[in-house]
């Protein structure tokens, strides 16, 4: 049974506050240095406040996680309920407002974190502290966690909590967090809710080119500036082919049913670029990507250099990550040897079964017209760490978002805001799939 209209005001209302509060903590993740010190305490304290333990877990100076466990009602096994605390940084010239105030403008929560993902980091904490002031206790252990270090890819967070705190994820095998249970609405105004069941892998990689230096006013065809820029040139403009996903079809074939058109697997496109501004993350999942993202080269404008690297942010679908390396090998050439900076696993789930129901009842339950759909994401989260124990996660910070709103574009983006609306709604829908989960 739910809590009573006066407890579930006061859950919305301090997962607003919450929110702010966490907003006006920098804790801006540079790729080399990070802080998350402060922002963890302040998580820490918020959950001391109404008798839950918690423990700051720091795996380099200032780079803290924050863990507690809740017992459930049952010995099933548990859920892992995970956000990060970690937020890209922010220019305050580039922004209308300052990116850590946590302002509220315009019926929206303003700043850096808003939607990625210090809102799930407020929904989960309002639940909980629901919960302890009444005396609630959900179904099964839930191990709370959030970490550091999620935008720079987890080796302060994630990847070393799995590593070398096992035991906070003890006897869970499922998870949720990010980037899912968000609303789209489409040209005949049916709103669908993305559930996140699939996630691109990801291999970053490093061309390298090794030439002979010298002047550059001599006569140079050994030149290792030109062998990676015409690598790059390769990769930068292949054209990658349609590959099929379990989760992207039954998200475009849900999409032409609502829609009532006809989905074609073999020419997805025409029915992707009718989903507005989302068609660009769909998009991207429908194959896989390699984008140049650095090029390094030479000190001086008159001499050649003796080595030339460039950067190529590589993402695969489930299960194409052996097209993903070797077509790079192939258009990188015989002059270019491909070096890996980093690679992460893709992951899959399917759209059924106990919990994915739960997640569309929960969402049914506060919008009854909401139509449930999973997709997939094209970049990552901290859910493919847990994947390393076992532990099988969705995406499910759920917002029933307004329908002119570029909601993707603020993932990272200039003005980043979420609607106090959009907030309350995905705290009851919270609540209510983790009181039946």
């Amino acid at each position: 049974m739910r809590h009573d209209v006066a407890m579930e005001e006061t859950m919305e209302n301090e997962t607003v506050a919450i929110l702010q509060d966490l907003i006006r903590i920098p804790s801006e993740n540079f790729g080399d240095r990070g802080d998350e010190q402060e922002v963890a305490r302040y998580i820490h304290s918020c959950l001391a406040e109404v008798g839950i333990e918690s423990e700051l877990i720091e795996s380099a100076p200032g780079r803290t996680n924050v863990a507690a466990r809740i017992k459930g009602a049952s010995d099933r096994p548990g859920l892992v309920l995970h956000g990060h605390i970690d937020v890209v940084p922010a220019d305050a010239k580039d922004w209308s407002v300052d990116p850590f105030s946590g302002v509220i403008q315009d019926g929206a929560v303003w700043g850096r974190g808003a939607v990625d993902m210090k809102d799930m980091d407020a929904m989960m904490l309002a639940t909980v502290r629901s919960w302890a002031r009444s005396g609630y206790q959900p179904p099964r252990d839930i191990s709370l966690v959030f970490f550091a270090d999620e935008e720079a890819g987890g080796s302060y967070g994630s990847r070393w909590m799995v590593e070398n705190r096992p035991d906070v994820f003890a006897g869970c095998n499922e998870a949720i967090s990010e980037v899912g249970g968000f609303s789209i609405t489409l040209e005949n105004k049916a709103r669908l809710y993305l559930i996140e069941t699939a996630q691109k892998g990801i291999h970053w990689m490093r061309l390298v080119a090794e030439g002979r230096a010298g002047h550059g006013s001599m006569v140079h065809p050994d030149n290792a500036v030109t062998a990676v820029a015409e690598a790059v040139a390769r990769i930068g403009n292949y054209e990658w082919p349609l590959r099929r996903t379990k989760s992207v079809d039954e998200l475009l074939e849900r999409v032409a049913e609502v829609l009532g058109v006809e989905y074609d697997p073999n020419d997805p496109e025409p029915l992707v670029a009718r989903l507005g501004p989302v068609a660009r993350l769909v998009g991207a999942t429908l194959r896989n990507t390699a984008n140049p993202t650095r090029l390094n080269a030479g000190y001086k404008e008159n001499v050649i250099p003796q080595t030339a690297s460039a950067v190529i942010d590589g993402r695969f679908l489930p299960g194409f990550e052996d097209e993903l390396n070797e077509t790079i090998r192939t258009l990188a050439g015989e002059k270019v040897r491909v070096e890996t900076i980093t690679s992460d696993i893709a992951l899959e789930a399917a759209f059924e079964g106990a919990m994915v129901e739960n997640m569309v009842n929960s969402i049914l339950a506060e919008d009854p017209e909401g139509i449930p759909v999973p997709y997939t994401l094209s970049g990552g989260t901290d859910n493919k760490a847990l994947s390393q124990l076992g532990i099988k996660g969705y995406g499910f910070s759920p917002l029933k978002l307004p329908a002119d709103l570029d909601f993707t574009a603020l993932f990272h983006g200039i003005d980043e805001r979420v609607p106090v609306e959009s907030l309350k709604f995905g705290a009851r829908v919270l609540d209510r799939f983790l009181r039946n989960v």
